[in-house]
């Protein structure tokens, strides 16, 4: 798997199933002309993205289906990049229409849309005919998204500002390669621990970014923790609500420009939260913990725990005051993705 993401990113082919695609966000001219010469080759977005340019609709049956588009004389790589850009929906317009419909096999464009994802690229592909070192099947690709497994690769303590007792435990998930880490404090005391899942924010947790409240969460749980006498932080690398780190700043741009987080997030063609827990409920079993308190907000982090079989003895509750940059973020995020009071 981290062959095909790599591939990917560089904008090389990579076979998903009997599909081969490139990413339209990565792959170059260079690369288009050795592997769509007479410029035929279709393009699939998410339905998310079709549903934002008012495509979806025309697909009758294909709801949550990725949607195929396919080439004409005037839909050219600048224009399907267009399509896939949404820094580009207000400034310009396509010439003509578009000939679409579901993508098929339906399950093998959706594991290439979820692999754009987990390269950090917009979900937007080229269907090319190529022979590729690199071929990954739907399964695997949707095995990595979960991820579901990890192993401890190191530990060390790590005394921290106003936190002496301080362990932190270095997670790999098999499936993808990334890395995660668990902060241990303190000594939970026989007790279930108190527990926060933590996603990874650069501009909330190093740059202090007051359009999020990750910085002040972060900084708030390590407290109740340590008050608590103990307990555990998961830091999660899973930055921008899973969609990373570029396209988070794209949906920053489109909320300078009046939508709000999640239709930030549709519009770029992803889900609401593309964020997903087994990878934090392996940790915690590595660790030893079948049983926390967790300290959250977020209902979809308390069922995500149980659906993989942590129990969740008590939910704490994590407020922190707004400030004029995040107020509409986190009303947005009370009135759409349920998070509770």
């Amino acid at each position: 798997m981290p062959a095909a993401l790599a591939a990917l990113r560089s904008g090389r082919p990579v076979g998903v199933g009997a599909l081969t695609i490139l990413a339209v966000e990565t792959a170059g001219d260079a690369m288009l002309a050795l592997l769509d010469s007479d410029r035929t080759a279709p393009a699939v977005i998410s339905h998310e993205r079709a549903a934002a340019l008012s495509l979806a609709n025309e697909i009758a049956g294909a709801s949550g289906a990725p949607v195929r588009v396919g080439r004409s004389d005037w839909l050219g790589a600048d224009e399907v990049r267009a399509l896939a850009d949404p820094a580009r929906d207000m400034n310009r317009f396509l010439a003509g229409p578009l000939e679409v419909a579901a993508a098929e096999p339906v399950e093998e464009a959706a594991a290439a849309l979820l692999l754009c994802r987990l390269a950090g690229v917009l979900p937007a592909i080229w269907l090319v005919d190529a022979e590729v070192p690199v071929r990954v099947t739907p399964a695997e690709v949707v095995s990595a998204a979960r991820r579901g497994r990890a192993e401890i690769v190191a530990r060390a303590r790590l005394p921290i500002a106003g936190l002496d007792q301080t362990q932190m435990v270095a997670f790999r998930a098999p499936d993808d390669g990334s890395e995660h880490v668990a902060l241990m404090v303190g000594a939970p005391g026989g007790r279930p621990p108190l527990v926060r899942l933590h996603s990874e924010c650069l501009t909330g947790d190093v740059f202090g970014s007051l359009k999020c409240d990750c910085g002040p969460q972060l900084h708030e749980a390590l407290r109740l923790i340590a008050a608590d006498g103990g307990g555990i932080l998961l830091y999660l690398r899973q930055e921008g609500r899973g969609i990373g780190l570029a396209n988070k700043l794209r949906a920053y741009a489109l909320q300078d420009r009046g939508l709000d987080t999640v239709e930030a997030n549709r519009r770029l063609g992803f889900p609401d939260d593309a964020r997903d827990y087994a990878l934090a409920a392996a940790m915690l079993r590595t660790l030893g913990f079948d049983r926390v308190r967790l300290l959250t907000n977020n209902p979809n982090k308390l069922a995500g725990l149980a659906a993989e079989g942590i129990e969740v003895v008590e939910r704490v509750a994590h407020h922190l005051p707004a400030n004029p940059h995040n107020a509409d973020y986190l009303a947005t995020k009370r009135k759409k993705s349920g998070h509770l009071v």
